[in-house]
């Protein structure tokens, strides 16, 4: 019985072993082939351009004083949201020495004009009363009064201005109280209270204080390569991925393509915008990040194999995959297909091959 036992045992193991060498050299075998097989499948393919920039409102507008100084007063903060006519800041005059002198010594200059001016006046009418005084040169002296009294009001003025940052006299009203222009919110704030401000003129741009937009407007920005921008127009549908929300998708459509390319790190790019779906229940934010998909074509129920697959002929006008022959020593066979839509990795098949027929994949080339 134990003889028995031992001799069952050792058959045992020359069999484990026996399969473990077949098994072994079987897939040496299947290795040295190297053939595997994939099936052609049903799917949706896609043929699209890459647009990369960003969310951005439509319109956005800064906010700058007309009259210098130092930021008195912040009623706003980042994010709220204003209507046209709201007061944003307040800014109080911050005049030097010698310019408080110089309002102070025109205001002087002019009242003393003023007063000359005037007594000429009341002679020319007396003398235009006694007849030794024509029309003509009493029109002139007072037109000579009527501007001594416009400079007067323009010297007054402009100390009014110089010291409270408000003039409130004559048909002009300037005010130190900086409004909004148009409604939107709020995006960034560039001064806070004490900081300078120099005043926008015609010859210096003048500090920002703020830049404001609407919200509800936004639209995609950006930039699409050289190779792409031949095979887009305007209209055509997006799919617009943000960075900061990966499992949302935005929509839209095409709305501009820039006429001229901009050079940039060697690369040439055409500008673009895309006017976004209205109804859309996503929070955007100015400045997201986000990749734009233009749909040049697309087709949905068709089939598909991968494009690495496909062989050409030597004039490149005919296209081949290969089949597994008939027969487990049968050699690869070449099968003409016919392909429509391409999208890069995958490839559409109108004639030559049904969902469900396998395609010979061979392994790649080493490269000597």
């Amino acid at each position: 019985m134990g003889k028995l036992l031992r001799l069952l045992l050792v058959l045992i193991v020359v069999g484990a072993a026996g399969g473990a060498i077949y098994a072994f050299v079987g897939s040496r075998g299947g290795e040295e082939n190297g053939l595997t097989l994939i099936e052609a499948e049903l799917g949706d393919i896609t043929e699209k351009a890459l647009a990369v920039g960003q969310i951005e409102p439509r319109e956005r507008f800064q906010v700058k004083s007309k009259i210098s100084g130092i930021v008195a007063r912040c009623f706003v903060e980042v994010g709220d949201t204003v209507r046209a006519g709201d007061p944003l800041f307040e800014i109080a005059p911050d005049p030097t020495p010698q310019e408080l002198l110089n309002v102070d010594h025109r205001v002087r200059s002019a009242d003393a004009s003023f007063a000359k001016a005037r007594a000429d006046y009341d002679r020319g009418l007396e003398l235009h009363e006694e007849g030794l005084l024509s029309k003509g040169d009493l029109d002139a002296i007072k037109e000579a009064f009527e501007l001594a009294q416009v400079s007067v009001e323009q010297a007054r003025d402009n100390r009014e201005l110089t010291r409270q940052g408000i003039v409130s006299g004559g048909t002009t009203e300037v005010e130190r109280i900086i409004r909004s222009t148009a409604s939107g919110t709020v995006l960034s704030r560039a001064v806070d209270v004490g900081d300078p401000v120099v005043p926008l003129t015609s010859y210096q741009p003048g500090t920002e204080l703020a830049s404001i937009a609407d919200m509800n407007d936004l639209i995609f920005q950006g930039t699409v390569d050289e190779i792409d921008v031949g095979k887009i127009a305007a209209g055509l549908p997006c799919r617009i991925k943000v960075g900061a929300l990966p499992d949302e998708v935005v929509t839209g459509r095409l709305s501009r393509i820039a006429p001229q390319a901009q050079r940039s790190e060697g690369a040439t790019l055409f500008d673009v915008e895309i006017e976004l779906d209205p109804g859309q229940k996503i929070t955007l934010r100015a400045g997201y990040s986000a990749n734009a998909d233009v749909v040049i074509r697309e087709k949905t129920e068709i089939v598909l194999i991968p494009e690495r697959l496909v062989v050409f002929s030597e004039d490149g006008v005919e296209t081949f995959v290969e089949i597994p022959g008939v027969g487990p020593e049968a050699e690869p066979e070449e099968v003409a297909v016919t392909l429509g839509l391409s999208d890069g990795l995958n490839v559409e098949v109108i004639e030559g091959l049904q969902v469900g027929d396998q395609i010979v994949q061979r392994p790649p080339k080493e490269i000597s």
